[in-house]
C-alpha cells in the first residue's frame, strides 16, 4: 500500500499523457484515416471523453492530497499537472460547447438568400457517399426540417435559412463581377478557392459554377462550396456535411473567400 502511495502521483501522470494521447487520436485520427470521424468526435470526444476526463481528474485529486500529506511529501509537481490536464480538456469541451449554442444553429450559408448556388451531381454524390446531411431548402421554416424540429423551438423554429443568415451574417454579399469577363471571373474563382486551402476545386465553364472541398485541422471534417459565376455577379454558398451548428465557419469561410475573389477582380 504504500509503494502505492508513493507511486500514485506518478500513475496519475501517466493517465492525465494517456488522456492526452486519446484526445489527440479523436482528433486527428479521422484526417489521417486511421478512424472514422464518428468514431473520434461521437464516441471519443463528446461521450467518453468527458467520463475519461472526470476520472482522471479524481485520480489525480487523491493523488495530489497523498502527496501533499505524505511524510515525506511526494512530488506534488506531478499530482498537479495531472490533475490540471483533465481540468483544462474539459473546460476546452465547455467553451466549444458555449460557442455552439451562440452560434446561430445552421451549417449552410450563402450571399445568395433567395436562390442560392446549387451544388452539381458529382458534389452531391460525394455527400450521398460520407452520409452527409442533406441540403436544406432557404424557405422551409426550421421547425419543419427533420435535423432542427426537435431541436429549436419559439421564434427560431418559424425561421428559414434565409432569416438566420439575414440576422446574423450581414455582410454576406454577391461579388460584383465589374468590367471583368466571365471567364477573368472563373479564373479569379478558381485561384481564391486554391489560394484559401480548397482541395478537389472543379469549374464548370457552361454553367458557370466553380466548387471546392475544405477540410477542418481537427477531425477532418469536410464542407463543399460553390460559387455560381454570372456576367454581372458572383455567389458564393458553404455547406457543412455534418453537425447542426457550424460555430460559424462557414460565414467565416465565404468572407475569406469573397475577399480573396475581389482581390483578384479588384473590386
Amino acid at each position: 500500500m504504500s509503494d502505492l502511495k508513493a507511486n500514485l502521483p506518478k500513475y496519475a501522470l501517466w493517465a492525465a499523457l494517456a488522456l492526452l494521447v486519446w484526445l489527440a487520436i479523436a482528433v486527428f485520427g479521422p484526417k489521417i484515416g486511421l478512424i472514422g470521424w464518428k468514431t473520434g468526435f461521437g464516441f471519443m470526444t463528446v461521450t467518453a471523453g468527458p467520463w475519461l476526463m472526470g476520472i482522471v481528474a479524481i485520480v489525480a485529486l487523491i493523488a495530489l492530497f497523498v502527496a501533499w500529506k505524505g511524510t515525506p511529501r511526494g512530488p506534488v509537481w506531478k499530482a498537479g499537472l495531472a490533475l490540471a490536464i483533465p481540468v483544462v480538456l474539459f473546460m476546452g469541451l465547455l467553451s466549444v460547447r458555449a460557442a455552439g449554442e451562440a452560434a446561430p444553429p445552421i451549417h449552410d450559408v450563402s450571399t445568395d438568400l433567395r436562390n442560392p448556388p446549387a451544388f452539381s451531381a458529382q458534389t452531391l454524390r460525394m455527400r450521398e457517399e460520407w452520409g452527409a446531411n442533406p441540403i436544406v431548402d432557404y424557405g422551409t421554416p426550421l421547425g419543419q426540417l427533420d435535423l432542427w424540429k426537435d431541436r429549436v423551438d419559439g421564434d427560431l423554429a418559424v425561421q428559414n435559412h434565409a432569416d438566420v443568415i439575414a440576422a446574423n451574417y450581414t455582410d454576406l454579399r454577391p461579388i460584383p463581377v465589374g468590367n471583368a469577363t466571365r471567364e477573368q471571373a472563373m479564373n479569379a474563382v478558381v485561384a481564391a478557392m486554391g489560394e484559401i486551402g480548397l482541395d478537389d476545386i472543379r469549374a464548370d465553364n457552361a454553367t458557370g459554377i466553380v466548387e471546392g472541398v475544405a477540410e477542418t485541422f481537427a477531425y477532418g471534417f469536410r464542407d463543399d462550396v460553390v460559387a455560381r459565376v454570372t456576367d454581372s455577379r458572383i455567389d458564393l454558398r458553404s455547406a457543412s456535411r455534418v453537425g447542426v451548428s457550424d460555430l460559424g465557419y462557414n460565414a467565416e469561410r465565404v468572407r475569406e473567400l469573397s475577399e480573396a475573389i475581389r482581390k483578384r477582380l479588384g473590386s
